[in-house]
């Protein structure tokens, strides 16, 4: 008998939605891929379909004029509320580029699958409209559902209490098809050694250093610039860590920067050692977004500094006021008048750090592995044999 074909599409449009989508795939396949057919895909990539690139590179761009301009992103994203999820939604995958839509179904149609599990709302959309509609989970990274996520799937997830509690304000909504999970965290943070002393001298820094990692997600934009201009000129004993992601342009101009004696500057282009950068760090420091909830499983409080969408406004919200564990600065003197004293008396962060502890356990992809095949075997029940 032929099996049940899952398929994890990934869309790049900030590595927010990535990051989740790796780790449920990782957790699902371990547990349940002897089962049924589990399929990863490259969505808008792995064909070479020049629409298709284009329309991830579109709204790729989109995540980086809004870091650039943030009004734009608020405005925008306030409209959405405005208009509804379907407009949205016909907008976005539709209106802007017709072309791309009618290859993106093209492409899920070719790929048959019999389940879809979408960290972005383009791929669900997709699934949807297909003659043969496959079962559609959907898992919103975000704080709150917005319009987009709020498009129509068999089975919907999200993180964050408020957002659950709220998205089951919505009439369609409810307790069978909105699910509340924990955070779908790398699964190698899970292996991350926990010694900050260690870490750090594996990585050649100072040990005994207050340290700091700044970042401004995967396109490094924001104020990271304006703050480490400031901090390298002080004469205070502190590590930093600017992590610029994508943006060569920022890390060219970072070594250039030359740092008092008593400051340890140590930029980073995009990494596969983040996770032990931010586990050795005292503070995290950037824009928000889900990056947040990586210093806050390793127990590390955060400054966030910038804030391009309602989106991203609502992620920090949720650290600052329902967690704890994230404080909210936007200007960037302030901000390093913050770190300074933070160096000065690490102590005064231990209400953050204890509040990130008591988060700890709600950070993982097993259980929602296990909701989605749940959900698998409801609509398939002979999987249960």
């Amino acid at each position: 008998m032929k099996k049940i074909r899952v398929l994890f599409p990934y869309v790049e449009a900030g590595f927010g939605h990535i990051m989740p989508m790796k780790s449920i795939d990782q957790t699902f396949r371990k547990k349940y891929g002897d089962k049924v057919e589990v399929v990863s895909s490259k969505f808008f990539t792995e064909t070479g379909n020049p629409h298709l690139t284009k329309y991830e590179q579109m709204i790729s761009k989109q995540v980086r004029i809004y870091n650039r301009n943030p009004a734009i992103g608020w405005l925008l994203s306030g409209g959405s509320d405005v208009i509804g999820s379907h407009l949205s939604s016909f907008i976005s995958m539709r209106l802007f580029s017709p072309v791309a839509f009618k290859e993106g179904v093209k492409h899920m149609r070719e790929l048959q699958p019999d389940v879809v599990f979408s960290t972005h709302w383009v791929s669900n959309y997709y699934a949807e409209r297909l003659e043969k509609k496959p079962l559609t989970v959907m898992y919103c990274p975000d704080a709150t559902l917005n319009q987009l996520f709020k498009y129509h799937c068999d089975l919907s997830m999200i993180s964050m209490p408020y957002g659950y509690q709220k998205g089951l304000r919505d009439k369609k909504l409810n307790v069978n098809n909105l699910k509340y999970v924990p955070f779908l965290i790398r699964n190698e943070a899970f292996g991350i050694n926990r010694d900050k002393k260690a870490l750090r001298r594996g990585l050649g820094l100072p040990e005994d250093k207050f340290t700091v990692v700044l970042a401004e997600g995967g396109y490094g934009i924001g104020k990271m610039a304006a703050i480490c201009k400031k901090i390298v000129k002080l004469h205070v004993p502190v590590t930093v860590i600017p992590v610029c992601g994508k943006n060569e342009k920022l890390f060219n101009y970072f070594k250039t920067l030359q740092p008092t004696e008593e400051i340890t500057f140590a930029p980073y282009m995009f990494t596969e050692k983040i996770l032990e950068l931010e586990a050795a760090s005292d503070l995290f420091c950037g824009k928000s977004g889900n990056i947040i909830a990586e210093a806050t499983f390793f127990g590390n409080p955060a400054i966030v500094t910038n804030c391009s969408t309602v989106i991203e406004w609502n992620i920090a919200d949720h650290y600052i006021n329902t967690v704890g564990s994230a404080m909210k600065q936007l200007d960037p003197e302030k901000t390093v008048e913050m770190i300074v004293k933070f160096a000065k008396d690490p102590a005064l962060l231990e209400p953050y750090r204890e509040a990130a502890r008591k988060y700890h356990e709600n950070f993982g992809s097993e259980k929602a592995a296990d909701v989605l095949w749940e959900k698998i075997t409801e609509t398939y029940p002979e999987l249960r044999n």
